[in-house]
């Protein structure tokens, strides 16, 4: 009897057993590579999602928390800036778009943000895409018309001619609804940025909206500036002027650079959701170990059976481990379906709340040496068992069983 075919009869064998360990090997597997691939995967679409824009000038604060509000559209706005300082940055001769945006209101949960008209039309977003409408048209800016992103208009219905009140606030709260009513006249096409989370009016929708001080009638929450170059000279000149010269305002540059600090702060969730993933990986590990140590006993006639027929201890021996490493094998292939489906449950709900849009198909050099290290865990989980199988006496276990 072949070694291959030892190893296929001892796994129909003990059919039950095998399943169940091979699917707690899924399960860590799965996780372990759904770790990584959720780890590095947001770290490089947060970082590589700018919205278009180079940079952000806001009210003095975390420049982090400026960028999270402007451009994420999450956090709290850290303050109002003057209408003035949006039209003096507009001005110099290095910035090419400068948008200015305007927050503080909801409707259902969705920011209502109020921007011009630029938006849709100067700001070019990666790969040499723009914001384009998959229907209607871009709003009036003296009109109460809004301009809907992809994501909103799909979750919440919305389409050109429908009609919405906001509410006041970033939270939604039924009780704060304003009075003004506004027409959806366009949906934007999916951008796969946070645009797409956000329901955009005019800039002085939000400025005058009832209910908001009108003392800061003419503020903004902040501007988003493109340069005409990549040469980092300008902005550099421009985080000194605003950021060293002053404690008024906050330059924001560069956006990749900044949204990494996010993930310097919380890098202690990925360490423990690794040693999770490594502790279930060890526990799936010892399953196999425990299952066919604990089966040992009801194999001992067969393995004499085997011994007497020729085969020899160190054939046994390879038999048990290849047995281990073949349980591992069927559940790293049940692991890659795990971890699709653990990866689309994911960035599912990374799209709702960010915006941001991972991947689940994504290859990744995890998916390697997950498999690998798994599978060499299992055999090596096999040598106990293995050399328990090696020195199995064959007289005593060809006694006849009264």
């Amino acid at each position: 009897m072949t070694l291959p075919l030892m190893v296929r009869k001892s796994l129909r064998q003990h059919l039950l057993s095998t399943w169940i360990t091979a699917f707690s090997i899924a399960l860590a597997g799965g996780l372990l590579m759904a770790v990584w691939v959720v780890k590095d995967q947001s770290q490089t679409a947060f970082a590589g999602v700018n919205a278009g824009f180079d940079a952000v000038l806001g009210a003095r604060g975390s420049k982090l928390q400026l960028v999270l509000n402007t451009v994420f559209h999450l956090e709290e706005s850290p303050g109002n800036i003057p209408f003035s300082d949006y039209e003096q940055i507009r001005s110099n001769a290095a910035v090419r778009v400068a948008i200015p945006i305007a927050l503080g209101d909801n409707y259902l949960g969705y920011r209502v943000v109020g921007t011009v008209t630029n938006l849709f039309h100067d700001v070019e977003l990666s790969g040499g895409r723009r914001f384009a409408l998959e229907a209607g048209r871009s709003f009036d800016p003296n009109l109460r018309e809004a301009v809907v992103g992809g994501f909103v208009a799909r979750r919440l219905g919305l389409k050109p001619g429908d009609k919405f009140q906001p509410y006041h606030g970033l939270i939604f709260n039924p009780n704060d609804q304003h009075a003004e009513t506004y027409v959806v006249v366009g949906v934007l096409e999916p951008s796969n940025t946070p645009a797409d989370r956000v329901i955009w009016i005019p800039l002085q929708g939000v400025q005058l909206m009832t209910g908001h001080d009108p003392k800061s009638a003419s503020d903004i929450s902040g501007v988003l500036i493109k340069f005409k170059d990549t040469s980092p000279l300008t902005a550099r000149q421009l985080d000194l002027f605003y950021n060293k010269q002053g404690n008024r305002l906050t330059f924001a540059w560069p956006i990749a650079q900044i949204v990494a600090q996010l993930f310097n702060k919380i890098a202690w969730v990925d360490k423990v959701l690794a040693l999770v993933a490594y502790l279930v990986a060890l526990v799936a590990t010892g399953s196999i170990l425990v299952s066919i140590y604990n089966s040992m006993k009801e194999r001992r006639r067969d393995i004499a059976i085997l011994r007497a027929l020729g085969a020899r201890r160190r054939t046994i021996f390879a038999a048990v481990v290849l047995e281990a490493a073949a349980i591992a094998v069927l559940g790293m292939i049940l692991a890659f379906v795990i971890h699709l489906g653990i990866m689309t449950g994911v960035a599912s709900v990374v799209r709702a709340e960010t915006g941001v849009v991972l991947d689940p198909w994504a290859p990744h050099l995890v998916m390697l040496w997950a498999p690998a290290g798994m599978v060499a865990l299992a055999a090596l989980a096999g040598v106990v068992p293995a050399w328990k199988a090696y020195r199995i006496p064959v007289a005593e276990n060809l006694a006849p069983v009264s």
